[in-house]
């Protein structure tokens, strides 16, 4: 009955989430205080720490009614009692706090959660701002770069200086006031200025061209006049051969030769005559020439004045007393002196030039080498063509030009203290054999004898034998050109010596010393046996495929193609092998140094050095392809099997098949 009084009397409560707290008073009878609630209004007056000291207060005086609720039960107090009943009351109170607390706490989270989209919002509006702004700064810097990096026509033309810009320029273009101070106004009067001359230099073009044309039609009348004098004086010209041939005027080039060659030595003599004689029969490109200085040779035929004068008595007591006051020269002098006399040349030579294939190529030059009292021996001094110690060298067998073939000069040579003429062979010339005989002098004794007979029956030999010399030498310095490159030359007539796919390369050509080639190892054998010597060439190859290295000494003899090359072989592949230790090595070194007469080609047998390369790497091919795959090793063979063999081995020392047969395209024994 108390609660329900106290119901009536208590005022009516509103309660609003969105609204704020007014008292509102009614005006007639019977109405009643009314006051909104809003539990948002007490959250912002709320401290958050405070209803979670509260929530744990609320939970733990709810904990404690329950446990009071359920002693009074145990000790046997019924439902209805009073006590249970205001405790049961006191924990609803307690219940309708949390619920309270709990509406504060969702209702604060959402606050939390409303303020932070809130705050992202401002945030995303702020970046896209940003984003906004940097975008418009990008643009604008790409556009000031163009602007920057423009290049406009102008610049590509070479304008005149400002200086002679504001020189030659007339003020109507020039404008000095307006552009002294304003660069752009100054790039465009210089490019006004620029096109006033180009219209100007334009016609002084277009005159140009009507005065060439006039010229040249000037040109084309003159040529025609030419042309049309051109018959008539040819037949002036051929009206005029019998007054030539009468007055002897095409002759007067001989008659000085001829006059020339009377200051000649016998044996240059002889030697003229007969090669101007063998020109004329048999070799219309052989052509002989003197040149040196007559006037030093007139000099030196003369013979020397010995006439003394005897008009005074005591003329030898004087000569004695200005001897004792000469200071006398040293032995050393002299004899440097009289080897000077000795080896002197003479004033005259001759030039022999021959022609091969449309080719004037300058081949030798003889001179003479005289002393006073020496006899006199022809010496090759001339230029060759490709190596001057080689062109020449071994012309006719053992003949290297090494030392005098005059007896008489040995003796001469011990007076004046030459002990080797070899010394003296790069100053003065090689004299060869031939050239002695060329100039009909042979020395059975010791005092020569120039004999006419003699330079004409070594003339045809020894010009056959300097022709093809050259002839050889031209055709191995075309071949070198090539293999310097890596490549092998293979003419036409000598492709069915070889198969299609050759796979081994040459990779290197170059040329040695024979002291280079006496150090490698696989060559003693060959300088054991004398077949390599000074006055020979020596190369070194070297012929690769994969990992294979196949090098190839060569030993060029002067006499090539008649002296084959000579070839000895290394190979660098699982191991260092020599022709000495390997048979199939031995048996490459046999095709290619033996059977040669396979790779002749045509003759004369110029392309034997290029042959006997390309057999060599076709060799190294059949070599490689034919070695026994080792089982222990697994995957691909390194070198697989493409040329065709009929047995890949032979015989205890199981030698490998190199002969290459055509036009089968296989490989056999010999």
């Amino acid at each position: 009955a108390m609660s329900d009084a106290l119901k009536k009397r208590k005022s009516k409560v509103v309660r609003s989430e969105t609204g704020t707290p007014e008292g509102k008073r009614g005006r007639g009878d019977g109405e009643q205080e009314v006051r909104v609630y809003s539990e948002e209004v007490e959250l912002d007056g709320s401290d958050p720490a405070e209803d979670y000291r509260q929530y744990k207060l609320t939970c733990k005086a709810l904990a404690k009614l329950m446990n009071e609720i359920q002693e009074l039960k145990a000790n046997g107090a019924k439902d209805g009692c009073a006590e249970v009943e205001q405790k049961r009351m006191q924990s609803c109170i307690h219940f309708m706090s949390l619920k309270k607390l709990n509406r504060l706490a969702h209702m604060r989270l959402k606050r939390g959660r409303d303020q932070t989209h809130e705050g992202k919002q401002r945030v995303d509006v702020l970046h896209l701002q940003l984003q906004n702004l940097l975008y418009e700064v990008m643009h604008m810097q790409k556009e000031i770069s163009k602007c920057l990096e423009f290049k406009s026509k102008h610049e590509e033309i070479d304008l005149v200086s400002i200086d002679e810009f504001n020189k030659e320029a007339p003020p109507e273009i020039s404008r000095i006031s307006i552009t002294k101070d304003d660069p752009h106004q100054l790039t465009l009067a210089r490019l006004d200025w620029e096109l006033e001359q180009r219209k100007r230099l334009a016609e002084k073009y277009k005159e140009s061209l009507s005065s060439k044309e006039k010229i040249q039609k000037s040109i084309e009348v003159k040529k025609e006049h030419l042309s049309s004098l051109q018959p008539g004086l040819n037949a002036i010209m051929q009206a005029s051969l019998p007054v030539q041939e009468y007055l002897s005027m095409p002759f007067e080039q001989t008659q000085k030769q001829i006059e020339i060659a009377r200051h000649l030595p016998p044996s240059l003599y002889v030697l003229l005559v007969q090669a101007n004689a063998y020109g004329q029969a048999c070799d219309k490109s052989l052509s002989v020439s003197i040149s040196g200085d007559v006037d030093e040779a007139k000099a030196l035929a003369k013979p020397p004045d010995d006439s003394q004068d005897d008009d005074s008595g005591d003329s030898d007591a004087e000569e004695e007393q200005e001897k004792t006051k000469r200071r006398r020269p040293t032995t050393g002098g002299q004899l440097d002196d009289k080897r000077r006399e000795m080896l002197k040349r003479h004033p005259l030579s001759l030039c022999l030039d021959l022609k091969c294939k449309g080719t004037h190529t300058h081949t030798h030059s003889l001179s003479v080498t005289a002393g006073c009292g020496c006899v006199v021996t022809i010496v090759s001094c001339g230029r060759e063509l490709l190596n001057s110690d080689t062109l020449l060298n071994c012309l006719y067998a053992n003949d290297q030009g090494r030392e005098t073939p005059n007896p008489a000069n040995r003796y001469q040579f011990d007076k004046v203290g030459i002990s080797v003429f070899g010394d003296y062979v790069a100053e003065l010339g090689h004299p060869y054999q031939w050239v002695q005989r060329l100039g009909g002098l042979q020395f059975p004794s010791e005092t020569p004898e120039v004999c006419d007979s003699l330079s004409a029956s070594h003339m045809e030999s020894t010009m056959k034998l300097l022709r093809g010399r050259v002839q050889s030498r031209l055709a191995l310095h075309k071949q070198f050109s090539s293999l310097e490159h890596s490549i092998v030359p293979v003419s036409s007539e000598c492709q069915h010596l070889f198969p299609t796919k050759v796979l081994s390369r040459l990779s290197r050509w170059t040329a040695i010393t024979h002291h280079e080639y006496t150090n490698l190892s696989f060559t003693r054998h060959v300088s054991d046996a004398g077949l390599a010597r000074e006055t020979d060439l020596f190369f070194l190859a070297v012929v690769e495929r994969g990992t294979a290295r196949l090098q190839a000494a060569v030993v060029l003899n002067p006499r090539y193609p008649e002296i084959s090359p000579l070839f000895a072989l290394s190979l660098s592949w699982k191991g260092e092998r020599a022709g000495r230790s390997d048979d199939n090595l031995r048996a490459i070194e046999s095709e290619v140094n033996v059977f040669k007469s396979e790779l002749q080609g045509p003759r004369p047998g110029h392309q034997l050095l290029t042959n006997q390369v390309a057999r060599l790497c076709v060799c190294l091919d059949v070599y490689l392809e034919t070695d026994g795959q080792d089982d222990s090793v697994e995957g691909p063979r390194e070198f697989p099997r493409e040329k065709m063999c009929l047995r890949t081995a032979r015989g205890p020392n199981r030698l490998k098949p190199f002969k290459y047969n055509h036009p089968q395209g296989f490989f056999s024994h010999r």
